[in-house]
């Protein structure tokens, strides 16, 4: 039989496959008939060669607008250049001439809060012919609209320091100007970009000068003229190699020792797909989950024999330290004269035990790893007599206060106040993952069916009778309902989760943003923290 695991990856593979072609065949043709390369190509010539690259947000707004904006228009993600992390924004002009669109928006601003919270450079390739002006309503105004870039690019340059560096490749118009024009460097290509708050149309309709883009705005003007351009390069290639050498220049900071390339416990990625069931609903062992993450299998546990619903441990990732925090699963037999726990579930004593292993985690400095299969915390008597509620707070308090780096990976479910609790998306974790098995919402479908529609199915079976057409047909509507959206592709489609990988990617992708976290010795609490700035004479 075919595990859940394997089927769903080949759908997440399928649909790789279709938004990594951006606009079709055609539209990069005409990109590589007008001189340039696509995004991706860009992308690739960029960073080392053979170097990992974790695409965030791949399949934002891919169930949106009929399918006309793979990727919203703009590759985004974490790259090596020279060895060292570097965040990517990469316009891609075959969607719609790589316009904005509102999750666009959403896309750009959470890799420009990677580069703030990991303090690592940051590096736009723009080629974008500006708002998507059908959609301007959800692009240009409110507090995460537009203007939040700049304030971000302002944030960056003035406080935190941050490297910005930024290659107009083809056009960038109006507002999207100030994106280069805050960098630290700005970089245009010769003969196919043009850089300015109106182009020759709209220079034409408010002044009555006829002038050509090039004149205009072109990489002579802004680099020889106007001064606001600092390098002129001949192609796209020679821009990309003059990138490069700009962020070898760029002091390292926090140095981290080289990669060690140790194994995990699992010799063949195809193992990985059988490690959890056919029915997301059944038990499984989550260690081996994480024999299959950590170098050579190996975790030290952290109280072992307490609250076993709930595995802590120390383990590495090539090299790099982490505090793992991952729910175990299945019927957890309790300690002599206790009943069994439910895997998956919260209890009072899991939560303060991992609480106190934060907490620890937070003073020693090691990066907490949350490997997320949680239904929710227990509820009943027994639960709030044992002070539920407050262990709880114990545990989200500690989990949302820790300095430290936090990384989510998210296996299967993700449900309630205990998705909170496991580091959720609310509270800031510096990067959150999900195999193509997450289910991420309030309860499951089921349990959501019997809150609805319990009292209905309860009197018709009482009364001896079936549900009535409206209530099977109401339950049957809700159950596909959930379904569709638990579904980890939901999630990332409204960017839930920074990328869906496949189990064979996991350590990799968990090393390179350990080591983008890790560059940053300061605190890791909100999209950014600033710095102690100095005392201004009076």
């Amino acid at each position: 039989m075919t595990s859940r695991l394997r089927e769903l990856s080949a759908e997440v593979r399928e649909l790789e496959g279709t938004l990594r072609a951006g606009g079709g065949a055609e539209k990069i043709a005409r990109q590589h008939k007008q001189g340039k390369l696509t995004a991706r190509e860009r992308i690739a010539a960029l960073c080392d060669p053979g170097a990992l690259f974790v695409e965030i947000g791949l399949r934002v707004a891919y169930d949106q607008y009929e399918g006309q904006a793979p990727g919203a228009g703009v590759v985004t993600g974490i790259g090596q250049v020279h060895g060292r992390e570097v965040v990517i924004v990469a316009n891609d002009a075959t969607v719609k001439a790589g316009s904005w669109w509102p999750e666009t928006i959403k896309k750009m601003l959470r890799a420009q809060e990677i580069a703030m919270r990991c303090r690592i450079p940051i590096i736009y390739l723009v080629d974008s012919a500006g708002v998507n002006l059908p959609y301007q309503g959800g692009v240009f105004p409110g507090q995460y609209g537009a203007a939040r870039l700049f304030y971000y690019n302002s944030i960056m340059r003035r406080y935190l320091r941050v490297p910005q560096i930024a290659a107009v490749m083809g056009p960038c118009i109006a507002g999207g100007a100030y994106l280069p024009a805050l960098s630290d460097v700005i970089l245009m290509v010769k003969g196919s970009s043009f850089m300015g708050l109106g182009g020759p149309n709209l220079v034409k309709g408010a002044t009555g000068q006829t002038i050509d883009g090039e004149t205009l705005g072109g990489a002579s003007t802004h680099t020889e003229i106007s001064g606001v351009a600092h390098y002129a390069v001949d192609d796209d290639a020679a821009c990309l190699t003059k990138i490069r050498e700009l962020v070898e220049r760029v002091p390292q900071g926090t140095s981290l020792a080289s990669p060690v390339p140790l194994r995990s416990a699992h010799g063949a990625a195809g193992a990985l797909y059988d490690l959890l069931p056919t029915d997301h609903r059944m038990s499984y062992d989550m260690h081996a989950v994480l024999r299959a993450i950590l170098d050579d299998g190996a975790i030290d546990e952290f109280q072992p024999h307490l609250a076993r619903e709930i595995i802590c441990g120390d383990g590495r990732i090539e090299g790099i330290a982490v505090g793992v925090i991952a729910n175990q699963r299945g019927l957890i037999k309790g300690r002599p004269g206790e009943k069994p726990r439910f895997g998956g579930i919260l209890y009072a004593e899991s939560a303060e035990k991992v609480a106190y292993y934060i907490d620890r985690c937070d003073r020693q400095g090691i990066p907490p790893l949350f490997v997320q299969d949680v239904s929710g915390f227990m509820v009943g008597a027994e639960a709030e007599h044992e002070g539920i509620i407050r262990a709880g707070a114990r545990f989200v308090e500690a989990m949302a206060c820790a300095r430290v780096p936090k990384l989510v990976l998210t296996v299967n479910h993700a449900s309630g106040a205990g998705y909170y609790a496991m580091a959720g998306q609310g509270f800031d974790p510096d990067f959150i993952f999900s195999w193509p098995t997450g289910r991420m919402g309030v309860m499951e479908g089921e349990s959501a069916i019997q809150a609805v529609h319990g009292p209905a199915l309860e009197a018709a079976k009482q009364a001896g009778q079936p549900p009535s057409k409206e209530v099977l047909q109401a339950v049957e509507e809700m159950r596909a309902d959930y379904e569709h959206q638990l579904d980890a592709k939901f999630a990332a489609a409204r960017g839930f989760v920074d990328a869906i990988i496949h189990p064979e990617e996991t350590r990799d992708v968990l090393a390179i943003a350990l080591r983008a976290s890790l560059r940053n010795p300061g605190p890791h609490i909100g999209a950014f923290v600033l710095p102690p700035q100095p005392e201004v004479a009076r």
